[in-house]
């Protein structure tokens, strides 16, 4: 049973040293998401704030 417990530790162990993660990928990853926002943001900018200034406006009255 100590041998079973002990071979679980070890394959846990190297197992989250091998899980570190590719910093470049995650690099990628987010520099991808910002674009995406970016992108997303630049379209549908003049429409949110078209849709919010109508909602402030029925709200207000004005």
């Amino acid at each position: 049973m100590h041998r079973l417990a002990a071979s679980l530790i070890a394959r846990l162990t190297a197992r989250l040293r091998d899980d570190r993660g590719d910093v470049p990928g995650w690099v990628l990853i987010t520099l991808m998401t910002a674009g995406l926002v970016i992108i997303i943001w630049a379209l549908a900018g003049p429409a949110l704030s078209s849709v919010f200034q109508q909602a402030i406006e029925r709200v207000t009255g004005f």
